[in-house]
């Protein structure tokens, strides 16, 4: 059968007690991400996200509220789509287990099984754990609770009678297509994992309740209710029309799922008891499970018990959604847990995006329009510099490619950043603000390869940071639309294009410092840091002066820092070091005047004492501009 051009991709649906964390934002934002990464193919796409609101943990939590269930349930779903629009997160279709044509697909499952015989009646005796909807059979026979394996709680014993699903009649069945599809579950290290399960042996699942009522009525037997993961798991297929005739074009062509997100605590239940039960119901398996390690706060999991669950709201308020969804997708690892702190997303907004990317096209599109270029051609001849970066996003373009396709997305981020040092490397070993002045036709060499460099990036980076990178493609006359097959573009491309530049607002702004505690939800409202104030006193104690810079001169191996011999009259001179080296060139800087402080305690900067600190401005473009007197004063002379 031919390969449809089509990607169905799936998150966990998440329990519908609670607004969303960080954690269901980063399962969400995957989905999202390779949605938009074969959206770029030009294929059709179908992203599943929804709420899981049956069972008897959705039950409790209602009446300790005081509420219907509905009605609670109901009370959460707007955060949930707000914040998932916050995050640009744009999902097809947002499922809900309470849905009625949901009910009706969960029913017309369980009578198929029903009548194949997969599905039959009996008694459960064991125990069972509330929080995770889990019967813990192999512990049946003891007599003191155990502790559930899934998140270490207490469980609670349980006696009633139940339908069962046949799952030991697929232990085998289960075992080969582990072996045939070999990467059904990644990252692989998970699927051995999954396979010692069940080769540990398969009991027969209990998929009913008699002791609740908060869940879809099982077919012919009032008395009993679905079992909540027979019910979530279904979802998958309900949401694309299984189950109902006039829909079944619609199914045919969706299913199966192309990839199917989920976190690392609930693959048992999509990498045995789901695969199991489409088997059952003679439908194709998943062809992917991706499968993400945990977000940790402080080395342990986020937990509302211990009050470190991050509130993706306060994070979006103070950051924006691109810088956020850049940090979750670069520097939480899909292979293993990750930590995430605000200083290290701080650090890395300011040093990966502000330094690495947007200085790039500040700094290219401000010298390309101090000398008239915003007509950028292609170029027919490259020099051996121009080609060999031209060879390099070749090399980006197929790794990254690889790593999305195998589901590494942390990994095609951090392959397509080497790329993108290289381009900085490469437009700073070139010195363009010199070429200018002297060699016209090489200038417009290293602008027309920085614009075709940022092009690449700016397609490659589009699934991870959609508004940003369009920004960032206006400024080069690019404007994206969704009729071609991008991908194949940039791979196909010979640096041929011509740039029509812009500028536009600054890509990125360096973040103001967020209160660590600030970002963990609770029942009241958070806040961001207050503003700190100074008093005059202290202003007093900084001795600003102005000197004339008579030397400058780049540091070796440094790509920010220029080193400066500042004059400052009767005070004598000094020797500062200021990271502005990617703005300024030496020419640029001596025989100005600045303003410096004065009396800022010397500091050692690669292995050379700075004795004092220049003061800078940036503008509403990113650029940098030196504070300097209107008119030349005295060397030395105060600023009060």
């Amino acid at each position: 059968m031919a390969e449809k051009n089509k990607f169905y991709i799936t998150t966990p649906i998440y329990y519908g007690t609670a607004k969303p964390h960080l954690g269901s934002l980063y399962s969400t934002l995957l989905a999202d991400v390779f949605t938009r990464w074969h959206k770029l193919q030009h294929k059709k796409t179908f992203f599943l996200t929804g709420t899981d609101e049956h069972g008897q943990k959705v039950a409790q939590a209602a009446e300790k509220a005081g509420k219907d269930p509905k009605k609670f349930v109901d009370s959460f779903i707007p955060a949930y789509k707000t914040t998932w629009h916050h995050y640009e997160l744009e999902y097809n279709k947002f499922i809900r287990t309470t849905d009625p044509e949901h009910i009706k697909a969960v029913q017309y499952w369980i009578k198929k099984l029903l009548e194949k015989g997969d599905i039959y009646k009996s008694m459960y005796s064991g125990w069972y754990c509330t929080p995770c909807e889990t019967f813990v059979t192999d512990e049946a026979e003891s007599n003191e609770a155990p502790l559930c394996s899934s998140c270490n709680r207490q469980t609670n014993r349980v006696s009633e009678e139940s339908y069962f699903f046949r799952l030991s009649a697929y232990q085998d069945k289960l075992l080969k297509f582990y072996k045939d599809n070999s990467g059904f579950i990644i990252p692989k290290e998970r699927a051995s994992e999954v396979i010692r399960f069940v080769e540990s042996g398969l009991r027969d699942l209990s998929i009913s309740r008699t002791t609740i009522s908060w869940g879809i009525p099982f077919p012919n037997d009032p008395e009993h209710v679905v079992y909540v993961w027979a019910d979530a798991l279904n979802n998958y297929i309900s949401a694309i029309g299984y189950g109902d005739p006039e829909k079944q074009e619609e199914f045919n062509f969706w299913w199966p799922a192309d990839m199917q997100v989920l976190g690392k605590d609930i693959i048992r239940f999509h990498a045995v008891y789901w695969p199991a039960f489409l088997m059952a119901a003679d439908l194709q398996l998943p062809k992917r499970l991706l499968v993400h390690g945990w977000i940790k706060v402080n080395q342990q999991k986020m937990s509302k018990s211990l009050g470190n669950v991050v509130d993706p709201d306060v994070l979006f308020e103070h950051y924006g959604a691109d810088p956020i969804r850049y940090y979750l997708i670069r520097h939480m690892a899909i292979n293993h847990d990750t930590d995430f702190s605000i200083e290290d997303l701080e650090q890395r907004i300011a040093s990966d995006l502000a330094d690495d990317l947007g200085n790039l096209l500040n700094r290219m599109l401000t010298l390309a329009f101090k000398y008239n270029l915003s007509i950028v051609h292609s170029q027919k001849v490259w020099t051996e510099s121009g080609e060999a970066l031209r060879r390099n996003s070749w090399d980006a373009i197929e790794d990254f490619e690889k790593y999305m396709n195998e589901g590494m997305a942390h990994m095609a981020v951090a392959r397509l950043w080497r790329f993108i040092n290289q381009v900085n490397s490469y437009f700073h070993a070139q010195e363009p603000w010199q070429l200018a002045k002297n060699n016209e036709v090489h200038f417009a060499e290293v602008i027309s390869a920085v614009c075709h460099s940022l092009y690449d990036i700016g397609i490659l980076m589009w699934p991870i940071m959609p508004k940003k990178m369009e920004e960032l493609l206006k400024n080069l006359g690019v404007f994206l639309h969704y009729d071609q097959n991008y991908l194949e573009d940039i791979k196909n491309n010979r640096w041929d294009r011509t740039f029509n530049l812009f500028i536009t607002q600054t890509l990125f702004e360096k973040p103001h410092i967020l209160k660590e505690e600030s970002i963990t939800q609770a029942d009241e409202e958070v806040s961001i840091e207050e503003t700190k104030y100074t008093t005059i006193d202290e202003v007093q104690k900084v001795e600003l002066r102005v000197g004339t810079i008579e030397e400058c001169e780049p540091v070796v191996k440094s790509d920010k820092l220029l080193k400066m011999r500042v004059n400052f009259g009767e005070f004598g001179n000094r020797q500062i070091l200021a990271g502005i080296k990617k703005s300024f060139s030496p020419e640029d800087l001596i025989g100005e005047q600045a303003v410096f402080v004065f009396n800022l305690k010397p500091r050692k900067m690669m292995g050379m004492e700075s004795q004092g600190m220049m003061l800078i401005a940036e503008n509403e473009q990113g650029d940098l501009e030196i504070i300097k007197p209107t008119h030349r004063v005295k060397e030395g002379t105060r600023l009060r």
